[in-house]
């Protein structure tokens, strides 16, 4: 392709680029507003989500355009396609921080569960760093490490399955704070929804580097082969 298609694809891979690292801001920001309680922060979240939407729609309009005036041939058209599926897994990560936001206004005048707190947290760490890894795996095309993302999911998956026997267990013992710990069940289903979706990228960029579609992580919603995974 010509100079000109090189250019306009540097630029759509480049926003793209920019809207994942809002996206993982946006997470750790309002995961931190839920275990901090800190409500100030979770409404500065709630404020930028609609920042992340409107990326994704200039995303889609950069990318119909590339398509329909440079028409390009196959290996290219297939960098625009996945970059148009991926802002759709970046759109919805935003969601999710903005659903764990608007938990953490709910949860702020409540009594917390540290322990579970700090799962939560550990949960998110495990995620951004999982989102910043795929985001670099995109520029350079590493499908080598899309795959090791992926697996690092897992670890997410286990603390989830963990974390929902233990929020269950302690709602049997809630009392007035049944509503609480219906806040916790929320976020780390969203945080393991997050999870999937940074799987969902990592499937993208092996579909830009070799035209494969591929599902990583099949059947990953059984515990007992997370764990057989995660001890290998």
């Amino acid at each position: 392709m010509g100079a000109i298609f090189n250019d306009e694809l540097k630029r759509l891979r480049g926003h793209f680029m920019e809207m994942g690292i809002d996206a993982s801001e946006q997470i750790y920001q309002a995961t931190k507003a839920f275990t901090e309680s800190d409500t100030v922060l979770a409404e500065q979240v709630l404020k930028t989500d609609p920042k992340i939407n409107d990326e994704e729609i200039n995303l889609e309009k950069e990318a119909l355009k590339l398509m329909a005036l440079q028409q390009p041939v196959a290996s290219d058209f297939r960098k625009i396609i996945s970059i148009l599926k991926a802002s759709s897994d970046i759109e919805r990560l935003g969601d999710y921080a903005s659903h764990i936001a608007r938990a953490a206004i709910h949860l702020s005048d409540r009594e917390h569960n540290e322990e579970i707190e700090e799962q939560i947290e550990k949960m998110m760490m495990i995620v951004r760093e999982m989102l910043e890894r795929v985001l670099d795996a995109y520029v350079y095309t590493d499908e080598q490490k899309a795959y090791e993302v992926a697996n690092e999911d897992l670890k997410v998956d286990l603390i989830y399955v963990q974390q929902q026997r233990a929020i269950m267990n302690a709602l049997v013992k809630a009392g007035q704070n049944v509503k609480t710990y219906g806040d916790y069940l929320s976020v780390i289903r969203y945080l393991e929804r997050a999870g999937d979706h940074i799987v969902n990228l990592a499937e993208w960029i092996i579909y830009s580097g070799s035209g494969k579609l591929v599902e990583l992580n099949p059947g990953k919603a059984d515990p007992t082969m997370v764990k057989r995974k995660l001890q290998k």
